[in-house]
């Protein structure tokens, strides 16, 4: 074993639209993860892998564990209760909060138990004085005794280099896990996919977005003309949720597009076509064969 390298699995848990992504991204320096001011935004563990000179982190972001509605929602409820027992180090995201979030408790009683390290991080703390944020503290440590407090803001960058620290501190020595430059487990399909979705959780009100699903159908390379081409499907339960999405004129579907293939180009570091279509799946999230296909496995 490599007494001078440093390696682990970390997972980031919590309630939904607590910051989780968005520290992920804040870690990693670049946007490897959707985000959006609604809730549930991620549905599976998606791996961020932060390799130094002397560690290796490999960041495990959940669906935030909530109440399931549908068989969507008990798959990502699975998903984020099946990484506790897999990882080094629990990193258990919360907020500010004048009494600890009913939420939250469930949450650190299901954690409570588990054998890895447990870091408290306080996320969005540019939102609040240092009254709020000592008495949130007090009220998080007072119910379960973390092995560390990090107070932070994702979004401002605040802390984030402390909380790196801390987590490589508890990690154990080991092996490197994946080659250096490899800074996620997710094929380039999978990424493409979430962006567009992203930007429907971004421009839609509602239901709707959380009713969609995005399905990369073809990703080519056109060597001649130095672009990929992508053709993707977005799904969605009803045919009024179609209408808007593709608005009127198609305006919509067009700024979805638009958007997406300035992030797409960005992730893959080329110039891309991207052409978007809209189905209607009734009842898709309750359906296991569709689900499965859409890669909630």
């Amino acid at each position: 074993m490599n007494k001078e390298f440093k390696s682990g699995y970390v997972t980031i848990i919590g309630r939904p639209n607590v910051g989780k992504s968005t520290l992920i991204n804040a870690i990693m320096g670049e946007k490897l993860l959707i985000t959006s001011n609604k809730p549930q935004t991620t549905r599976n563990t998606i791996q961020a892998i932060l390799t130094r000179d002397n560690y290796q982190i490999v960041f495990m972001d959940t669906p935030g564990l909530h109440k399931p509605k549908h068989k969507l929602g008990e798959y990502m409820v699975k998903v984020a209760q099946s990484t506790l027992s897999q990882v080094d180090v629990i990193v258990f995201v919360t907020t500010p909060e004048e009494e600890i979030n009913i939420s939250d408790k469930y949450i650190i009683d299901q954690i409570k138990q588990s054998k890895p390290i447990k870091i408290l991080v306080i996320n969005k703390v540019d939102t609040v004085n240092k009254e709020k944020l000592a008495k949130t503290i007090e009220n998080y440590y007072n119910y379960f005794k973390f092995d560390e407090v990090v107070p932070i803001s994702a979004l401002k960058q605040k802390n984030v280099d402390e909380l790196i620290k801390v987590i490589v501190d508890k990690l154990p020595y080991g092996p490197k896990y994946f080659p250096d430059e490899m800074i996620t487990d997710q094929p380039e399909r999978f990424v493409v996919a979430e962006i567009i979705r992203e930007k429907l959780l971004h421009n839609l009100q509602e239901e709707v977005p959380h009713g969609t699903a995005v399905e990369v159908i073809t990703m080519r390379e056109d060597k001649e003309k130095q672009c990929v081409n992508i053709n993707a499907t977005i799904y969605c339960e009803k045919e009024s949720h179609k209408s808007i999405i593709i608005g009127k004129g198609g305006q919509m579907l067009k700024k979805i597009g638009q958007s997406s293939r300035i992030d797409i180009e960005r992730f893959l570091g080329t110039k891309v076509f991207l052409e978007l279509w809209v189905k209607v799946k009734k009842d898709w999230r309750d359906s296991e064969a569709i689900l499965r296909s859409l890669g909630y496995k």
